[in-house]
Parts: structure tokens; sequence; C-alpha cells
């Protein structure tokens, strides 16, 4: 009997990595509409089998960590450039787009940007000055080769006062870094795609903030040509009716627009599963996955509904496997918010979003 059960779950499991083999890839299925993407690490890239799934479902990849001010820039002359290589030479090898993420954020940004010779903090125009040499270089060795960029990532606040975050961007330099950074990063590629890239965007208060800047960079003829949605979204947000005004208000702009860094969170956003004592934390429940499934489900339909507005959509991780989410707003609680399960296998919501009519 046991020997009988043992092979009937064996020929089961079978059954469900052969349909999950015979599925279509996720590129595939939306090709009519906009590039799917995913971030990804060098680590993913090495692994056989989740490269294997990158190549397969997606036409983009973005570098999560590795492209960002810290990591590939941690001294004023030095410059890492082997992880962020891989990722380029990774997306070359297989046909597929680069997005660059990021060339100039409020965090993972080494200090020796804003500090003097001698420790002090330095000047408006050597803060710019170290800016405009570093998007040169890091954009000038990927002409070409990345077809978009995040040239500026939040630089709106949270809180309701102030149009700007209080940076040390800001602080220095003023609005102007924003500007600045735009200019340069056109100078050093003409041809690529220049992003505006924040979260928070589908609320108004927000959203508003966001449009004031944007539309005076326009206003003043600043080479931007796109905003990005980050996507960090949970089970109980954006709404349809925001997702949408988000996507119009910035279209409306003449500008595309993308979701750039999608994922779903099993915990809603309410104070209690914000904190380390959720209930049921870290357990994947079929309430959890039912209320994932219709979000995702929602995303998906209001993105196709303004598939003339929107150019790409792209994942933030590859599966559940590994999600930043997983540390983040507690430390050590799994998350379970994307469309691969943790075998790199896909999860009822990969179908739901893949049954449409084309």
């Amino acid at each position: 009997m046991m020997i009988r059960f043992c092979f009937f779950l064996l020929l089961a499991g079978f059954s469900i990595n052969s349909q999950a083999q015979d599925v279509k890839g996720l590129q595939e299925y939306y090709s009519s509409y906009f590039t799917m993407g995913v971030a990804v690490s060098p680590r993913s890239l090495a692994s056989e089998a989740e490269s294997a799934l990158i190549k397969k479902h997606f036409g983009s990849i973005t570098a999560e960590n590795v492209m960002k001010p810290g990591p590939i820039h941690p001294a004023e002359d030095t410059y890492v450039w082997g992880p962020a290589d891989q990722v380029v030479e990774f997306a070359q090898a297989n046909g597929m787009k680069v997005r660059g993420h990021t060339l100039c954020w409020h965090n993972q940004t080494p200090d020796w940007f804003f500090k003097d010779e001698n420790g002090n903090t330095a000047s408006k125009e050597l803060v710019l000055s170290r800016l405009k040499k570093h998007i040169e270089t890091v954009v000038g060795r990927y002409k070409g080769k990345i077809y978009a960029w995040d040239v500026v990532n939040e630089a709106v606040p949270d809180s309701p006062e102030g149009t700007y975050r209080d940076s040390q961007w800001y602080k220095i330099v003023g609005e102007e870094y924003i500007a600045r950074a735009f200019e340069y990063a056109h100078a050093a590629d003409p041809d690529a795609i220049l992003f505006y890239n924040d979260y928070n965007t589908e609320q108004p208060k927000k959203r508003e903030k966001i449009l004031t800047i944007v539309k005076k960079l326009l206003a003043d003829g600043v080479p931007i040509h796109g905003v990005g949605l980050q996507g960090h979204w949970s089970i109980n947000d954006p709404s349809a009716e925001e997702l949408e005004k988000s996507i119009n208000s910035f279209a409306d702009l003449g500008l595309t627009v993308q979701i750039t860094e999608l994922d779903v969170s099993v915990y809603s956003n309410s104070p209690e599963e914000r904190s380390a004592t959720a209930p049921q934390a870290g357990v994947f429940t079929p309430e959890r996955e039912q209320k994932q499934l219709e979000r995702y489900k929602m995303i998906m339909e209001v993105c196709r509904k303004n598939k003339d507005k929107l150019s790409g959509i792209t994942f933030w991780n590859v599966s559940d496997r590994t999600s930043w989410l997983d540390n983040f707003p507690v430390r050590g609680r799994k998350n379970f918010p994307l469309l691969f399960d943790q075998n790199l296998q896909p999860k009822k919501v990969f179908f739901e979003v893949t049954s449409f009519e084309k």
C-alpha cells in the first residue's frame, strides 16, 4: 500500500512539473502588450534552474543591486564592474533588454559623494561634478547595451510636508540635482530612455508631488522620457481606480510609463501586519493566496487595458525563493510575493494572469 501511495505521489509531482514545463513563457503571453522583465542578481544568473526560468519567461532584466551607486562606485577612484557586466553580458547572450537601476538615489550612495577632502560637507559644485562623472562613466560604459535608465530614484518624501525628499542631494544641491542628473545621462547616451522612478505613486498626495516635479522638468526642457511606478504593492492596495489614474496622469504628459519593481506582498499594510507579531507570519495561507491572486489579476487587467501607455512591467526578483520582502518590513519573515514559488514552479496566480483573451 505504501509503495502504491509513493508511486502516486511521484506521478502527481511529475504531472505538476510537466504542466509547468508545458506553459508558455510569460513574455510570450504578453508579447502584443509590453515587455515583461525581472530584477536579477549575478547569483540568480549563475543558477542553472533560475537562469532557465529567466530566459523562458522574461524579455528584459534589471540589476537588482549591482548597478546602484554604492556597489558599482564604492570609492571616488574605484568602480566595480564585474557583477554589472555579468548582467549585461547575460542579456546580450540571450537577446534580452536591460534596464539600468539606478544612477541617483538617496540610499545606497557612498558618503564620499558628499564630503570634501577634509571630511566636511562638499560644495554644490563638487557634488555635481562627482554626479556628472559617475553618470558619464556608468552610462558611457553601457551605451547601446542598456536601453533605459532609472535616472533619479525616490526624490519625493512620504510625509505630507514638502515636495522634495530632504536627502543629501537636496540639502547640498537643491532641486537642481534632478534636472542635472537627467541632462548628464542624456549626454552620455542620447538614445537611452530616461525614467524618474518612485513608489506609492498611487497615493494621490504623493502622485501630485511627482507630477509637480515632472511637469517642471518638462517645462524646462529636461530630457525625461518616462515615469516608473515601482509597484511594491500588497493584497490590499492599490485600487484599480488609483492605479489607472497614475498611469494616465503621467501618460497624458507625453511620457511612457512602466511598472518597474512589481511584487505583491501577502501581508496587508495594516499596522498589525507590518509588525513581527502578525498572525500566521511566514505562512502562505489559502486566504493570502486568494487575495494575492485577485490583486495581481486586477493589476494586470488595468495594465492590459492601458497597453498603449505602458511599455514594460518588471517583477522585483525571480521567485518566492528569494525576495527583498523576506526582510522588509520584518526581518526574516517569509513573504511569497511573486508568480513563481520557492521551487521555481508557476503558482496559481501565474495561470490567472496569463488566462485572458488576446
